[in-house]
């Protein structure tokens, strides 16, 4: 409560806490859609971080004006940028009697910060000071139980900021420098959070290694390793008493290497600790990547990576400190260093969590611990939950409870709808809902997030047609009774801040359900691979940053099919791995989980043949035959063709990363080296036809590319020419209603002559004068919809195209309004304007979201429509453009083939007159385009345009 002085007066502190209250109410009144608000705070600007347009400001003035009992010139908050502004003036206006401390009109705010129980510091720019945060409000707190053999082992807040002292004062002690790399090879225990953070303090950076799980692979791993230490070139290796004495043969081969020790000989006293500056843009550690595909390569990921990648996870699955993550996800992995833990650090949730060889000897342990705990995240790869199907007994389902699980993040490898289906129906019966079941995508280069569905959803599975997306790359869903249908899982959409794309070879978007290069971008994304520029050029496009992967979009939805390099292409067929793969470990006697499928070069002619390569425990001749019999069967099966070579090896032989991958490249290596042995096949018949059966795919690639760029071209050349007959005759027609039947006419030629189907449904809908509001997704909406209205109104357009000349003589001729979206006093006019219009019964049309993306979705609605409407006392007509996003992106200039659908609804009149019937109106009117635009919902993930990566006129003059 505020409290007041002896002149009835507000102290400082009371009025800042009041004006922000007023901001998030009225910003949650906007936005209430959105999972959570934006950080709110006295420097937050009010149009880009906190999305209140010029309208939405003018109601915060008279809820600052009733709250404070003071009058405050309009000017102020034409000039106010931040609350800050605002409350310097609070003193200065024309007060009026009896001060009141409650909070203005409006609905009581639902899931804020406080009441969700939101502890992140959101204010901290480094890790450091996260953990420095959490230390010093709540020490006592508990942060994590380790789950041990021996027991339970608590760490509070306090003693992890305690014990990262230490050790940063003892690795000072020992000559580390500001960032200087330090490696870590030590299991899960709460030595491994000590460390961590104790590098970071002391202005290191820390380099996660994977111990060996067994004595005997301490060489191997050792062997990969050398690699990664001579080029992050680390000083120091902490390492765990049972390996160090052998990890102290990499000081003789990594030169910059010189002390290998345990955590005990480099801790030294807290109080010894000396504060090293670190910033938001310093490295905060290299997350070498596993290799699946190729050597493994530092990826660079700043304070400001992981942290803009924690929150917007954080935003995407709305955590806040109630939740309990329970994980055995290995901390050398960033799934389980970033996602699990640093995650439940940063929103001051609670972690479980044990270590992976727990889960590996036991995976009821995991299950067990979500059920004591009452866990409601946690995380695995698919393996994981596979794991849990096979190993898990009837008898131990008896005491699982899951019903408090409510995210089950399933990614860090193919996501299998059969392993999702199996797991939700093993345990229904324990609780586990199968909307808890959330597949996910990241990687390392995004930190490790990158794509998440809504929470509570649940899998979404789609079903496409073999045969075109084999050979073409089309994603065509598949009846309900094709048995040959590929099925995958909807890995959801981008996080907030973060926008993907699918690519083809040359770089250009290709349309939705047409499979390509999935490129991503974002806060997260690193700056490239450390000290390795080759790798570095090879991950940019730009400012798009290749992910390696496969992948198609539906429906906004991200569907990942395969690894770039380990898709294998025979006779024009693509062929994916991880299908066969799981049909291979379905044989009996062969080791699940332990099959590898790639494709080989022959040393002889140069051609790739498809190989299977499978780990088993039988080796008797007898037994090798039938289940080589029954790889080419299935192969048959799946294929139409049996693979070109079989090999069946003893355990061990398949390689895989630290967190179990499949490393078909690595398998490929050896194989053509020589080093998996297996019976070599003639194959020059077989080439034969793989090259003639290739010659066709090739040929319609070539002229499918050709035919895209002729009709970019052609939808340019017809529109440059139709330009030039257009504008002079718009200009010069002396009558409105004749300038826009020549415009409808020539747009209706040019949508007939470049192919492009105009579909209008609901034209009844317009018999009525009212406001028009559409939704937009491309430079073209404004086209197609002069084109397909029979009527002629007058749009609303941003005020910067009249900035040109030439388009404002153009656009002025055929009414189009000019409004102001960042000048305060200006807009106001606007909406006085627009209010003169529609009494006069003028149909004028809004494009609500007030901008437009590239990716699809629909954005929050701007007021201006529904304030104009509710005081007018006007009819809303929504107006849905489907088809335009995929003919011309935002921020391309490739147009595409492609129909567009326009419908008209019934209009919808306002139920009064105030702010609150205006914004009952705005969500009206959004909900019913929504329900039939078949894109995301946008308004849960942005409410600024901060989010939305749009600046200001003037930003964008500065840079």
């Amino acid at each position: 409560m505020a409290h007041a002085t002896g002149n009835g007066r507000q102290q400082p502190a009371d009025r800042a806490d009041l004006l922000l209250d007023l901001v998030r109410r009225l910003t949650r009144e906007l936005h209430p859609q959105a999972v959570t608000l934006p950080e709110i705070t006295l420097d937050s600007l009010l149009d880009r971080d906190l999305g209140l347009d010029s309208l939405a400001r003018v109601e915060l003035l008279n809820r600052i004006e009733d709250t404070f009992r003071l009058r405050l010139p309009e000017q102020v908050l034409a000039g106010a940028e931040t609350p800050r502004d605002l409350l310097r003036h609070l003193d200065r206006g024309d007060r009026r009697p009896e001060p009141v401390v409650r909070p203005g009109p409006g609905p009581a705010p639902v899931g804020m910060e406080t009441e969700q129980g939101d502890l992140a510091p959101h204010a901290a720019t480094t890790l450091p000071e996260v953990l420095a945060a959490h230390a010093a409000a709540r020490p006592d707190r508990l942060h994590l139980l380790l789950e041990t053999r021996d027991g339970d082992e608590p760490l509070t807040y306090r003693d992890l900021d305690h014990a990262a002292r230490s050790m940063a004062a003892g690795l000072q002690r020992h000559g580390l420098q500001a960032g200087e790399t330090v490696a870590i090879m030590l299991p899960t225990g709460l030595d491994y959070f000590f460390t961590f953070f104790g590098i970071l303090l002391a202005g290191g950076v820390p380099v996660p290694l994977y111990p060996p799980a067994r004595p005997s692979q301490i060489e191997e791993h050792l062997r990969r390793h050398q690699a990664i230490l001579a080029n992050c070139g680390a000083r120091f290796l902490v390492a765990d008493p049972g390996v160090k004495g052998v990890a102290g043969l990499l000081k003789g081969a990594v030169a910059s290497l010189e002390r290998v020790a345990t955590v005990a000989e480099f801790r030294g006293r807290a109080t010894e600790f000396t504060a090293v500056p670190i910033h938001a843009d310093d490295i905060a550690f290299l997350q070498y990547t596993s290799g699946s595909t190729g050597d493994p390569k530092g990826v660079i990921l700043t304070h400001a990576n992981l942290l803009a990648n924690i929150r917007a996870m954080g935003q995407a699955c709305a955590v806040n400190s109630g939740d309990i993550f329970v994980s055995w996800l290995p901390l050398y992995h960033d799934m389980g260093l970033i996602g699990a833990w640093l995650g439940s650090l940063y929103h001051g949730c609670r972690l479980v969590i044990m270590p992976p060889l727990s889960f590996l000897a036991r995976p009821e342990r995991w299950l067990a611990a979500i059920t004591r705990h009452r866990g409601t995240l946690s995380a695995s790869p698919n393996f994981g939950y596979e794991f849990c199907c096979r190993r898990i007994g009837d008898a131990a389902l008896a005491d699982l409870d899951l019903g408090s699980w409510r995210l089950a993040f399933n990614g860090a490898e193919p996501v299998s709808p059969v392993t999702i289906g199996t797991f939700c129906q093993r345990f229904a019966g324990c609780g586990f809902r199968r909307e808890a079941m959330t597949p996910v995508y990241g990687l390392a280069e995004s930190s490790v997030g990158l794509a998440f569905p809504p929470p509570g959803r649940g899998p979404l599975i789609d079903r496409v047609r073999r045969g075109p997306l084999v050979r073409d790359g089309r994603a065509l869903p598949a009846a309900a009774e094709d048995d040959t249908a590929l099925q995958f899982a909807g890995c959801g959409f981008p996080l907030p801040g973060h926008q993907v794309r699918v690519v083809d070879e040359s770089d250009r978007e290709l349309p939705e359900r047409t499979q390509g290069r999935l490129q991503f971008k974002g806060p997260s994304a690193t700056s490239g691979y450390f000290r390795n520029p080759e790798q570095t050029r090879s991950l940019f496009h730009g400012p798009w940053l290749d992910t390696g992967d496969l992948a198609y979009i539906a429906g906004g939805e991200i569907f990942l099919t395969g690894r770039v390099k380990e898709i294998i292409i025979r006779g024009g067929r693509n062929i994916y791995p991880h299908e066969l793969e799981g049909a291979v470990n379905d044989i009996e006697g062969i080791r699940r989980g332990c099959t590898a499928v790639f494709g080989a070069t022959d040393p002889e002619t140069g051609t790739e043949r498809l190989v299977v390569l499978a780990e088993s425990r039988k080796q008797e001749s007898r037994a090798l035959e039938t289940m080589r019999q029954q790889i080419n069967e299935v192969t048959v099966d799946l294929l139409g063709s049996p693979p070109d070579d079989v090999v069946i090896a003893p355990p061990g032989t398949v390689l895989k990363t630290s967190s179990g991958k499949i490393r078909r490249t690595a398998c490929r290596a050896l194989y053509e080296q020589g080093r998996l042995t297996g019976p070599q096949r003639a194959v020059w018949l077989q080439l034969v036809r793989l090259f003639l059966a290739g010659l066709a795919p090739r040929a319609r690639r070539f002229l499918r590319r050709s035919g895209e760029y002729l009709y970019a071209a052609w939808c340019w050349l017809l529109l440059a020419v139709l330009a030039l007959v257009t504008w002079p005759a718009v200009v010069l027609l002396p009558v409105r209603r004749w300038r826009w039947r020549l415009l409808r006419g020539i747009l209706r030629l040019l949508a007939l002559l470049t192919g492009t189907g105009i579909t209008v449904r609901g034209r009844d809908n317009l018999a009525d004068p009212s406001i028009l509001v559409a939704n937009h997704a491309s430079y073209l909406d404004g086209l197609v919809l002069a084109a397909a209205l029979p009527v002629h109104p007058a749009f609303v357009a941003k005020a910067e195209l009249a900035a040109n000349p030439v388009s404002r003589l153009f656009l002025s001729r055929l009414g189009v309004i000019f409004v102001e979206r960042f000048d305060f006093e200006k807009s106001v006019e606007d909406a006085r304007r627009i209010g003169e219009l529609v009494r006069a019964g003028e149909r004028v049309l809004f494009f609500a979201e007030g901008t437009l993306q590239r990716m699809p979705g629909l954005l929050p609605f701007q007021m201006g429509a529904f304030v104009a409407a509710a005081r007018e006392g006007a009819k809303v007509t929504p107006i849905i453009i489907r088809g335009t996003r995929n003919k011309l992106r935002a921020d391309s200039w490739f147009p595409r083939p492609g129909a567009v659908h326009v419908s008209i609804l019934s209009p919808i009149l306002p139920d009064g007159d105030d702010w609150a019937a205006a914004i009952r109106l705005r969500d009206r009117v959004r909900k019913e385009i929504l329900r039939r635009v078949g894109e995301p919902d946008l308004a849960t993930v942005y409410t600024s345009l901060a989010q939305m990566d749009i600046e200001r006129p003037e930003q964008e003059q500065e840079e």
